[in-house]
């Protein structure tokens, strides 16, 4: 068995949620999650007019042109799969949440060694 733990953009999840229930995915497990990636900013990008119009000691204009203190809002969704379902499922995340631009996500695929539902006590796939 695998876990899929895919973290993507906000506005996508109503899109995954609606390709996980059509397909054969409709179990999982989402969160509101903050976080980062590994892009830093690019104060070239900011012209001198913008700088010289806000003083560069406001620490609130710093913080909002500067990725470096920004947590993102994504969402994160936890997804059991057999082993044998991963590479689609990784797939039909992609597929959905791919726009070709910075941000659009990412994916992790973890084994799991057992699973056990508590209402009825079975154990590995059988829980699933």
């Amino acid at each position: 068995m695998k876990e899929v733990t895919a973290i993507i953009r906000m506005n996508m999840i109503n899109a995954t949620k609606a390709a996980l229930l059509k397909s054969k995915f409709p179990s999982f497990t989402c969160r509101k999650v903050v976080g980062r990636g590994k892009k830093k900013v690019r104060f070239l990008m900011i012209d001198d007019e913008s700088i010289e119009s806000k003083a560069v000691e406001d620490k609130k204009f710093v913080e909002d042109i500067s990725e470096m203190h920004r947590l993102v809002p994504k969402r994160m969704l936890t997804i059991l799969v057999k082993d044998e379902e991963v590479q689609e499922l990784v797939e039909l995340i992609i597929d959905v949440n791919r726009t070709s631009n910075p941000g659009d996500g990412k994916i992790f695929v973890s084994d799991v060694t057992d699973v056990y539902r508590i209402r009825t006590g079975e154990v590995g796939e059988e829980a699933l």
